[in-house]
């Protein structure tokens, strides 16, 4: 028997104490769930005693407001913890592994809905539910034995900071032209872009700390990870004041992951000795979870695309 424990043991990529990031990247996911839907209380809330601003942008005195809105101010603590747990795990384990993680809040923020509208999920929305867990989980579980987690070096560095100021250039750009006619899409969209920067900087800086080498390319690292926070922050609440939250979870939970995720597989190299089977499972998953995230925000009984 030993022999065999030992040859399942050499092929398990995260060693034991890795595996502790993916419980608390579940925390994280709950905590995600649960600020959200304080926050958009707090900010539809806000919008309604205000000046419409649908499609245009929360103005100051509106974001002034939400710090007066105790919904808003209890959603903004978790979604902090929801960040604690998020870089915690990503402390532990491979940022491949934990990022696609926070898809579970989807789930729940549809599940919180449901009991809080009095509403009973469809047969869609289950079906979109199993769906989206079920790909989570396989991607997960396939890149716990797959995945590896590798020093970042300087190059990857600065490929990566090219492409986050390339983003937001962009972010800013279309921003600035369109603001008039912008809906709630391209916020979800623009700030899942930003989050999966945000989670991949927030591993990098967290690595190379650890590794001693805090100089002017990781302070460099952490001012565009503030910078692509604060963005995406306030693309946020502007989905939330022109959309529902489930849209604003969707978007989140496919666009963030999968961004970071294929940083992590394009630039970090994290699935570089994933064998040939591995990467057509993570493709397979990530179609599946895609699938589902996109069903249930369409097909659940209180979401408006």
């Amino acid at each position: 028997m030993e022999p065999d424990l030992s040859d399942l043991t050499e092929q398990i990529a995260l060693d034991p104490t890795q595996f502790i990031g993916i419980p608390l990247a579940l925390v994280g996911a709950v905590f995600l769930s649960l600020g959200a839907q304080f926050q958009h209380r707090g900010v539809v809330k806000v919008e309604a005693r205000t000046v419409d601003s649908f499609g245009k942008g929360l103005n100051f005195k509106q974001l002034t407001l939400l710090l007066a809105r105790p919904s808003w101010v209890l959603g903004t603590v978790m979604l902090g913890l929801a960040i604690v747990f998020q870089l915690s795990s990503l402390y532990f384990a491979p940022l491949i592994v934990v990022q696609p993680l926070g898809a579970i809040a989807l789930v729940i923020t549809s599940i919180l809905n449901s009991r809080i509208n009095h509403v009973k999920l469809n047969r869609k929305s289950i079906t979109a539910i199993v769906m989206c867990v079920g790909g989570v989980f396989l991607f997960v579980g396939v890149a716990a034995f797959t995945a590896v987690d590798k020093p970042v070096t300087e190059k990857q560095l600065i490929t990566i900071l090219i492409i986050l100021a390339v983003v937001l250039a962009a972010a800013g750009v279309t921003f600035a032209l369109f603001r008039q006619h912008i809906r709630a899409i391209y916020y979800v969209i623009m700030a899942g872009v930003l989050y999966g920067f945000v989670a991949t900087l927030a591993k990098v800086v967290i690595g190379r700390v650890e590794q001693g080498e805090f100089e002017w390319l990781t302070a460099l690292c952490l001012i565009g990870l503030l910078g692509a926070a604060a963005l995406g922050a306030y693309f946020v609440q502007n989905a939330y004041a022109s959309g529902p939250p489930d849209l604003v979870i969707a978007g989140l939970t496919v666009v963030d992951p999968m961004v970071a995720v294929a940083i992590g597989i394009a630039v970090l190299g994290e699935a570089s000795q994933a064998p040939l089977w591995a990467i057509g499972v993570f493709i397979v998953a990530g179609v599946i979870a895609v699938w589902g995230v996109f069903q249930l925000a369409r097909n659940h009984p209180q979401t408006r695309l």
